[in-house]
């Protein structure tokens, strides 16, 4: 198994979003025409905003994204955040799929990926035996229970996956830094599992403290399945550059 740990943490690595023209193209092919502010209708106004593969929040339009242009005030992300759902008006529904409401304004998202990404993994201080898993950079603001038989590895991009709430489509995805920490927890079982084969397939069981979990599937129906418009930007290891 020590080579398909070596694919997967290289597909992790590889797992990227668009860049350069390609990214530019696709955008303006996606993306309708919006000014941030503007008025909807009297009294509401709308802004736009991106997700990043990291779990960083940008205003959409801002022409470099990285760290130092993303939101970085707790107490605003875990607002903005923990009123995120799908977008199900009529403005903007498949453009940016995902909608934050605040009284008066509509902030409509898009993401690279995901909308929630867990990016740290955190001991549960009441109690010894559980763990969280943080997301979106509110620090403990916002977070759910950690569940080892629920991380999951997506076959065709290497991107590791964990469950979320209902309200944010059921599926997280995993923070590329911290999912090559947990790929080493990966177990393969069945006809295969005694040969390092080369290909790149489904783990089976997670070990986690000693103990190992079957993995439940049920992340990878949902990505899988799911319309077109929730599933980003991604581009798995297999497209061109």
């Amino acid at each position: 198994t020590s080579i398909r740990a070596l694919l997967i943490m290289l597909s992790i690595q590889r797992a990227v979003p668009l860049r350069g023209a390609k990214a530019a193209a696709l955008c303006r092919r996606r993306l309708s025409s919006y000014v941030q502010g503007q008025s909807s209708e009297r009294g509401v106004r709308e802004y736009f905003y991106f997700i990043d593969h990291q779990g960083q929040l940008f205003l959409d339009d801002a022409r470099m994204k990285n760290f130092t242009s993303c939101f970085k005030e707790h107490k605003f992300l875990a607002f903005f955040f923990s009123r995120l759902r799908a977008n199900n008006t009529d403005r903007y529904r498949d453009q940016f799929p995902w909608l934050s409401p605040c009284g008066p304004e509509r902030n409509y998202v898009r993401c690279d990926d995901q909308p929630i990404v867990f990016t740290r993994l955190h001991d549960n201080p009441d109690n010894p035996d559980e763990c969280w898993l943080l997301y979106n950079h509110c620090g403990d603001k916002l977070k759910v229970p950690f569940q080892p038989g629920g991380v999951c590895m997506h076959p065709s991009s290497g991107r590791v996956y964990h469950p979320a709430g209902d309200r944010h489509g059921g599926v997280g995805l995993i923070r590329s830094q911290l999912a090559i920490q947990l790929a080493t927890n990966f177990v393969w079982r069945g006809s295969d599992s005694s040969s390092n084969s080369s290909s790149l397939t489904s783990p089976t069981h997670f070990v986690w403290r000693g103990v190992e979990h079957e993995i439940n599937s049920d992340l990878l129906k949902i990505l899988d399945t799911r319309e077109p418009r929730f599933r980003g930007l991604f581009v798995g290891v297999d497209s061109e550059d």
